[in-house]
Order: structure tokens, then sequence, then C-alpha cells
């Protein structure tokens, strides 16, 4: 298991740097850290298309598991 949680941690680390810091010329450090957490929030779980999930950002993915969850409960209640 820990392998596995390290293999994620490093591929969004991975990720973080080519995406974000490789790409933006921080002047200062207030810069990165307004820039880290805009990423993270906005691009990153809203935006970017992560393969594990389809190809649909962390966000829209759980909408949908929130949708299907609540949806089969709802007919769990019809049924019985």
């Amino acid at each position: 298991m820990t392998a596995f949680v390290n293999a994620k941690i490093e591929s969004f680390f991975r990720t973080l740097k080519v995406e974000e810091v490789y790409m933006f010329e921080y002047e200062t450090y207030k810069e990165v850290l307004g820039r880290i957490p805009y990423f993270i929030e906005e691009v990153y779980n809203k935006k970017r298309l992560h393969s594990s999930l389809w190809y649909i950002p962390p966000e829209e993915f759980e909408n949908i598991n929130k949708n299907m969850k609540g949806n089969e409960s709802h007919q769990r209640v019809l049924i019985s």
C-alpha cells in the first residue's frame, strides 16, 4: 500500500512541477503562496483531466459519484 500511495504523491508533484512551477517564473515567495493553491484548486482539481478517473477532473468525478450514490439509495427505497 505504501508504494502505491508514494507513487500517487510522486505523480502529483511531477505534475505540479511540470505544469505550474516550470511554466511560471516566480519573483517572490508571495507569488508562490498565491499560485500553488490556485493551481491545485482551480486547475488540478477542476480542469485537469486525470487518466485514472477516465479522463475527467477530480471534482467532476466526485460529483458524478455522489449523484450515482444518491440515485442508488433513492432507487432502493422505491423498490423496497
